[in-house]
């Protein structure tokens, strides 16, 4: 099985101005006060979902008076690392951090907690002394995927899994959950299939998982090999934002939009089309717009001497955002609240 990862075309055009000239994307929202608290937001790559994330942080930098930067790593592990590094020695008081390979970044995780607050965000990493996390349970929004998988196809067939990388614990975690709700399992988070498993159960055929570690020309590549390999291909589930847009396009230049169900995972501008065409069945979304909101006001109030407790984070330290389920009846309403926390009505 090849296995590579996609990147996918940028939902928004302020995503384009991100990527201009850095390998992470740095923005201020500075009021020139230095009482102010400083917290910073590092994301794991640069996508269209860390626009709507970043829209979220400077909301809460203006809810709860602080001093925010946004920084999304280009380069991948090494640059995040370099980030994370800089942010140490220019003092931040808090950051939150989504990390791209957790079990081998509990170190710098540490290293980083010794000078500052540190949360994770959107993935997490349970082994090292990061304060708390937020965001969603990856594995049951995985399973919801895969519901959305057995209602596209009730008939069953072949579907090829797409998603970036597979370090994160948030990608295994929700990559397991789509197969083991496609096949009927029980619910069981420590479950791993290898990524090139070819699994056939009852009237199932997972004929692989494609990563392509952002590298976005590889995700459409990987589109279009999983149905040269396959011809009768019935359907293509995309789990990182940009991997459904790659999957769309590879779909319209093969002429099989339509004929191969989509199934996807997040809010990419693309996806929310296919919805509205009838391209894609339907996608799970996060909440990335109160992920970045909730960092701030959570490494705000720690700054400023609160507690976990005090801030309502639950004693097992995992601020829960649910993911929801979006299809052609519900798309409407979720889209304009989308425009509107990004300031586009």
């Amino acid at each position: 099985m090849k296995r590579t990862l996609a990147s996918s075309i940028f939902l928004f055009p302020i995503l384009a101005l991100t990527m201009v000239g850095c390998s992470s994307s740095s923005t201020s929202q500075s009021g020139g006060d230095d009482d102010r608290p400083s917290v910073a937001y590092v994301t794991n790559g640069v996508a269209s979902f860390w626009v709507i994330a970043e829209a979220g942080v400077h909301q809460g930098g203006k809810d709860f008076d602080a001093n925010v930067d946004v920084l999304m790593p280009a380069e991948g592990i090494s640059d995040q690392k370099r980030i994370i590094e800089d942010l140490i020695t220019k003092g931040t008081d808090g950051i939150a951090i989504s990390p791209i390979d957790p079990d081998n970044q509990n170190e710098l995780i540490n290293r980083a907690a010794k000078q500052a607050h540190v949360i994770t965000q959107d993935s997490d990493a349970p082994d090292s002394d990061r304060q708390c996390y937020i965001g969603m349970d990856n594995y049951l929004a995985g399973r919801m995927c895969g519901d959305l998988v057995t209602e596209a196809l009730p008939d069953g067939g072949k579907v090829a899994i797409f998603i970036g990388r597979l370090e994160q614990d948030n990608a295994r975690r929700r990559r397991q959950g789509v197969i083991d709700a496609i096949l009927g399992r029980s619910e069981d988070p420590t479950r791993f299939d290898p990524p090139d498993a070819d699994i056939q159960e009852g009237k199932w055929h997972i004929v692989g998982t494609y990563t392509d570690q952002f590298d976005r020309a590889q995700g459409k590549a990987n589109a279009e090999d999983a149905m040269s390999r396959h011809s009768d291909l019935a359907g293509m589930v995309g789990l990182f934002a940009y991997n459904p847009p790659l999957i769309l396009e590879a779909l319209g230049q093969a002429d099989k939009l339509g004929k191969i169900k989509v199934i996807a995972f997040d809010e990419a501008n693309e996806t929310l089309q296919g919805i509205v065409d009838g391209n894609v069945h339907g996608t799970v979304v996060q909440n990335p717009f109160e992920y970045g909101r909730q960092s701030v006001r959570i490494l705000a109030g720690l700054t400023r001497g609160q507690t976990l407790a005090e801030l309502e984070i639950p004693e097992n330290g995992f601020l829960n955002i649910p993911a929801s389920q979006i299809r052609r009846d519900n798309i409407d309403e979720y889209w304009d609240e989308l425009k509107k926390n990004l300031g586009e009505e």
